[in-house]
C-alpha cells in the first residue's frame, strides 16, 4: 500500500493549477455530502447499535479506516468530517423522497460540474481517478490536506509533495493558448 505522501503526491500531480484546486474545494465536499445523502436510505436499525446503519455508514467507516491507516491525525480529522456529512445526510434522507433525491442528486451533479470545470478550463488534464480509481478516495483527503497546508500544517509533507510535482501555479500560458 502506498504511503500518505505517495497518495497525495500522485493526486497532486493532476492538480497543480490553483483555480482547479479551488473548484475542488467546492466540488469534492458537495460530492462527499451527496454520497452521504443518497446512501443514507435505506437505513437498518439494530438493538446492538445506537444508530441506524446505512450504506453511508459502511462507506464512510471503510474510507475512514483507510485514512487512519495512511495517517492517524489526518484520518481522525476525516472521521469528524465524515460524521458531520452522515449527520446531514441522515437528516436529508429523513425528509420527503423529493427533498432527499433533489438534494442528493443536485449536490452530486453540481459537485461534478465544478470538478470538470476545474480540469477542463484550468488544469487541462484529466481527473486523477481516470488513471487510478483510488483517486476517488484520495480526493477528499487531498482537499483537507490542502486546507491544512494553508494554516502551516506539516510543511515537510507539503515540501515532499512539491519536490515531486512542483508548486501550485496559475496556468496562464495554457489558458491563453486555448482561447
Amino acid at each position: 500500500m502506498r504511503t500518505l505522501t505517495e497518495q497525495l503526491t500522485q493526486y497532486a500531480a493532476y492538480h497543480r493549477d490553483r483555480r482547479n484546486i479551488a473548484t475542488h474545494f467546492i466540488g469534492i465536499p458537495m460530492i462527499v455530502l451527496a454520497s452521504a445523502v443518497l446512501l443514507s436510505r435505506p437505513a437498518f436499525t439494530s438493538g446492538a447499535l445506537p444508530f441506524s446503519l446505512s450504506p453511508a455508514w459502511v462507506l464512510f467507516i471503510a474510507a475512514t479506516l483507510y485514512y487512519l491507516v495512511l495517517d492517524v491525525p489526518l484520518g481522525a480529522l476525516m472521521a469528524i468530517v465524515s460524521v458531520l456529512c452522515i449527520a446531514c445526510g441522515q437528516w436529508l434522507a429523513a425528509q420527503s423522497t423529493l427533498t432527499w433525491l433533489a438534494s442528493g442528486i443536485g449536490l452530486f451533479v453540481v459537485g461534478w460540474v465544478f470538478q470538470f470545470i476545474g480540469h477542463v478550463a484550468y488544469e487541462h488534464r484529466k481527473p486523477a481517478f481516470v488513471d487510478d480509481v483510488i483517486g476517488l478516495l484520495v480526493g477528499p483527503l487531498f482537499v483537507l490536506a490542502e486546507a491544512l497546508f494553508c494554516f502551516g500544517w506539516r510543511p515537510a509533507l507539503r515540501e515532499a509533495i512539491e519536490a515531486q510535482v512542483g508548486p501550485t501555479r496559475i496556468n496562464a500560458d495554457r489558458a491563453t493558448a486555448h482561447r
